[in-house]
């Protein structure tokens, strides 16, 4: 059945039994048996086939999250049983927005590698829906996602830390007239900046932090960023904090995961190394 799971999420995905069957290393009518005896044990008919292509059936959209959830959690076991059976090895994959994989998770991972040096570590940098997606399909074990306001992380996660984003500009910025470089849409922290400051006039939308703050140094506009990210340029004067009334902004940071039970050791390791780090 992992099989005939794994050819429906490749179907789906490349949208053509031929293009499917090719990555699979499959012939076509192999691939088409294995999807008919699929849909026999399901009792429903899981594609449309024309020449356009095969599309998902309304069975085939409500199976096919189930079935990737079904082959992650196949891999977390595979990679979990490898873990104890190598000792002190594995991997850890994890995933952030900019500003955390930049700034607030490299102490916590060198401390972790230093301790752990067998394990590979592998960091994805990413939006908030977009680390969501990764963590169902099983592409990454944990990702630090915001809480946005009224909104609440996808569970189960845990509550990791307080980031507090401060409003920056070059020296002498009016902040009357600047208008903002923030990240392009799907950015937490241009949400929350948008929530506080629904008409700011967005002028640059970039990629990384280190962008962001480049081009607020050169007197490009202002921009919300987090604290941990202008310690360094506040205190040597590159960049000043901006007063202005509904700034600080704290946000809520929360490590997500497909639950507790469900990750391989070495994730589990690096779970509670950053629990223990944030405790009171």
């Amino acid at each position: 059945m992992l099989d005939e799971l794994r050819y429906l999420v490749l179907i789906a995905d490349a949208g053509t039994f031929t293009s499917a069957a090719r990555r699979a290393h499959l012939s076509q009518p192999a691939l088409s048996a294995a999807i008919r005896r699929l849909e026999d044990a399901m009792g429903a008919r899981l594609f449309h086939r024309g020449a356009g292509g095969a599309t998902l059936t309304a069975a085939g959209h409500a199976l096919l999250p189930r079935a990737r959830a079904a082959l992650a959690a196949v891999e977390d076991g595979r990679r979990a049983v490898a873990e104890v059976e190598a000792g002190d090895t594995g991997e850890v994959r994890i995933g952030a927005g900019a500003t955390a994989c930049t700034y607030l998770l490299p102490p916590a991972l060198a401390a972790y590698r230093k301790r752990w040096p067998g394990v590979m570590m592998r960091v994805r940098e990413a939006f908030g829906d977009q680390l969501e997606a990764m963590i169902e399909t099983g592409d990454i074990d944990i990702a630090i996602v915001t809480a946005l306001p009224r909104k609440s992380p996808s569970k189960p996660f845990d509550w990791w830390r307080d980031d507090e984003l401060v409003v920056v500009g070059a020296p002498g910025v009016s902040p009357r007239t600047a208008g903002w470089v923030t990240f392009a849409d799907g950015s937490p922290t241009r949400a929350l900046l948008l929530a506080r400051n629904p008409g700011a006039q967005i002028v640059m939308e970039l990629g990384s932090i280190a962008a962001v703050k480049g081009h607020v140094r050169a007197g490009i506009g202002l921009a919300l960023v987090s604290r941990a990210a202008v310690d360094a340029d506040l205190g040597r004067g590159a960049l000043v904090e901006v007063d202005l009334p509904w700034a600080p902004v704290n946000r809520r940071l929360a490590l997500r995961h497909r639950g507790v039970d469900r990750l391989p050791p070495a994730a589990a390791r690096l779970r509670e190394q950053l629990l223990r780090e944030m405790a009171p």
